[in-house]
């Protein structure tokens, strides 16, 4: 079915992130869709590992320039776009270089996570969420990839949930094996200041209770790779969200 407004909400893509199956998968699924006639944009965060030369990213001045508080601090939000090499396929990159300067991902070099790994999620989450807005482009399937994607569908059902922009947008949570982190004890009061709170993932912060809370603010759930580990494996089986084993890159329009 082309002409369908399809958005890619990512934490990794081939070529900017290699060796992963989300990187590899992102990329296969998003050059499907748009060479099949779909209007498809993808957005991503830039972390430092990007190389902007390489890449040839270009920050978009009419798109930058907003502020997103976080934790009552305003956080400058800009935006970087490239043409995926080879491709005439758009790519948005959230930046702000308080968040995602640093070379690596998630961790340091000793290993443990960073202890604002929920602020950049948030900041992602909204940074996309507003970008999307000022564009005035709306998608009529929204497909989320990587854990920091799904703070994405919580702030769209709660904070965003007033706003009809994306009432018709359909939204696809793909589930992959990510290193599974806790996240600072105090989000809860990051997220109550945006008027977020009663999250079962408030228990227990982490990467993995984000993820499967988010599982009940989408409309569909697929799996990204096709073995999942225990926990994501049983949360994925309780949920009561519609869902679909690991589908090949050649069924993934079914879902759409």
């Amino acid at each position: 079915m082309p002409n369908q407004k399809i958005l890619y909400i990512t934490t990794e893509m081939y070529p900017y992130q290699e060796d992963t199956n989300m990187a590899a998968l992102v990329n296969k699924m998003a050059l499907k869709m748009h060479n099949e006639g779909n209007d498809v944009r993808v957005f991503m965060p830039r972390f430092g590992q990007i190389s902007e030369r390489k890449f040839q990213l270009h920050e978009v001045i009419r798109l930058s320039g907003m502020n997103i508080i976080i934790n009552d601090l305003d956080q400058p939000l800009i935006i970087k776009v490239a043409s995926l090499p080879g491709e005439r396929l758009q790519v948005y990159f959230i930046d702000n270089e308080e968040y995602f300067k640093r070379k690596q991902y998630y961790f340091d070099d000793e290993g443990n996570p960073f202890d604002d790994n929920d602020e950049r999620a948030i900041f992602f989450a909204r940074g996309v969420i507003e970008t999307i807005k000022k564009l005035n482009w709306v998608p009529d399937v929204i497909h989320l990839n990587g854990w920091m994607s799904s703070f994405v569908p919580i702030y769209l059902k709660t904070y965003y949930e007033s706003d009809t922009y994306f009432k018709d947008a359909k939204i696809v949570l793909s589930l992959y094996n990510e290193k599974d982190a806790s996240l600072a004890s105090n989000i809860d009061e990051k997220l109550k200041f945006d008027n977020i709170s009663g999250l079962k993932a408030l228990n227990n912060p982490s990467v993995k209770t984000f993820v499967a809370e988010s599982m009940g603010y989408v409309d569909m759930i697929v799996k990204g790779d096709e073995f999942l580990d225990e926990d994501l494996d049983k949360a994925f089986n309780e949920t009561s969200t519609p869902k679909s084993e690991y589908l090949d890159i050649d069924s993934i329009n079914q879902l759409y």
